[in-house]
């Protein structure tokens, strides 16, 4: 009986025990939901002050305009408006559109056969395979531009001395008529292979009892490539597409490469992002310039929503 009373001490210790015990708790919680965001601090930083910065800064000057008599002065829309009927920028973005409309179904339905040839697991030193088409985007852009505008060069190149040894008329790929298909001949070498990873990755996650369940009821391989692999990467193949999207609209550093090569072919205003570069860096328009770059991001929203738009009107109808 006596060992079952406690002492005034013990009951405050006890009491302030419980006190006290919730809020450590509490403290403890709040360590654990902050220890992601801590985390994530360096990359939001980077992500601040390199990206939404630089967008804000360009969103203010491209509302001023820099005259050589009257200084900087604010513009409003004057510049966004002027870009609107600029036909330099919508030539640029023209020529992109064409572009984009012969090579991304080439360069996507490339990267989907080799794909499927490595999920097939029917080729010889299948990691080989998968590196050597994948290598091509590890080279920057800027290094694979120059080793194929010598590739073309009409008086160097080695596809014009391979024709003078033939006695052959040596192509130009570097004329006006060849000179977008040569352009899209390097970005198929350089992205083939990073869109083949994706949609190979892809294949890799579909259940390998839907390939046996088709092979029982007696599809081959092609046809179950077609009706059971191809539909279940749709998503991938999607992303792969609206990827390429952006990037055919913002092209820019081959087509500044060749420019150095073929300075009468392209033009300053050859692909909207060179001509937002012209403006900037060699004519000093840097208000017009930033102008124009925001409305070259307003039409790659405009064509990657309408994309998805219609991607998923389909779906449905499916």
């Amino acid at each position: 009986m006596a060992s079952q009373i406690s002492s005034p001490a013990e009951e405050r210790s006890e009491s302030s025990g419980k006190r006290f015990a919730p809020r450590g708790k509490g403290r403890h919680r709040i360590l654990q939901a902050g220890i992601p965001y801590l985390f994530l601090l360096p990359f939001m930083l980077v992500f601040l002050v390199f990206l939404i910065l630089p967008l804000f800064y360009a969103l203010g000057i491209s509302l001023f305009e820099t005259r050589l008599a009257t200084g900087t002065a604010f513009a409003g829309l004057q510049n966004y408006a002027h870009a609107l009927g600029d036909s330099n920028f919508w030539d640029g973005v023209r020529r992109m559109v064409i572009f984009g409309i012969f090579q991304v179904p080439i360069m996507l339905g490339l990267a989907l056969v080799f794909a499927l040839v490595l999920d097939g697991g029917t080729v010889w030193l299948r990691n080989l395979f998968r590196l050597g088409f994948y290598l091509p985007y590890a080279v920057p852009s800027v290094v694979a531009a120059l080793i194929w505008g010598y590739l073309y060069g009409p008086s160097f190149g080695p596809f014009t001395q391979l024709a003078h040894t033939f006695s052959l008329p040596a192509p130009n790929f570097l004329s006006d008529s060849l000179m977008l298909p040569s352009i899209a001949n390097i970005v198929t070498w350089e992205f083939t292979g990073y869109n083949m990873i994706i949609m190979y990755a892809a294949l890799q996650s579909i259940p390998s009892e839907l390939n046996d369940a088709a092979a029982v009821d007696g599809a081959r391989g092609w046809q179950i490539a077609l009706h059971v692999k191809i539909p279940m990467i749709r998503s991938a193949i999607l992303l792969t597409i609206i990827f390429s999207i952006i990037g055919t609209l913002q092209l820019f550093n081959e087509p500044q490469i060749m420019q150095a090569i073929a300075p009468q072919v392209i033009g300053d205003h050859y692909t909207p992002n060179l001509y937002a570069y012209t403006l900037a860096f060699t004519n000093q328009q840097y208000n017009y310039s930033a102008a124009i770059s925001f409305v070259l991001g307003a039409v790659v929203v405009v064509f990657s929503y309408t994309f998805m738009l219609l991607a998923n009107r389909g779906e449905l109808r499916r």
